[in-house]
């Protein structure tokens, strides 16, 4: 991740095998791998299948949907971008589509953050090339 400042977000630095993951964060879209051999998906990208290490992967689309596996709730800011937002959730969640991927929690009650609880995505702008993939509680749908 690369920075200006220490109150700046850290930005991601796309790989060959990120750069496409980032771009179609940017457009909104939650991507992952799946693998055109065995059809396995897979996060996070990678030039290979883990399954067969077949390099025939490709990107496909998310639903955004998906349950909070583990999480914990952040009281000392791991960054000092993040200070005025502490206390802050950082949960593992299981994507419907059966990968498992790390993502801050946002626009929620933190008393509501609790493992198995459904959530969507919602993307966090912080610069004009980047939007971090998000999640926060679903309310009024089940996962």
């Amino acid at each position: 991740m690369k920075q200006a400042s220490d109150t700046t977000r850290a930005l991601p630095v796309p790989t060959r095998e990120t750069a496409p993951y980032w771009r179609m964060a940017n457009e909104g879209r939650l991507v992952v791998q799946r693998c055109g051999s065995c059809g396995r998906r897979q996060f996070y990208p990678r030039a290979f299948c883990t399954a067969c290490l077949s390099d025939s992967v490709e990107w496909v689309d998310c639903s955004g949907r998906g349950t909070i596996y583990t999480y914990t709730i952040c009281h000392i800011a791991g960054h000092p971008s993040m200070a005025d937002k502490v206390p802050y959730a950082v949960a593992m969640i299981d994507l419907d589509e059966g990968v498992r991927m790390l993502a801050g929690i946002v626009d929620s009650d933190l008393a509501q953050v609790a493992i198995g609880a459904p959530v969507e995505v919602t993307f966090e702008r912080i610069s004009a090339e980047y939007a971090l993939p998000q999640f926060k509680i679903a309310t009024g749908t089940s996962s």
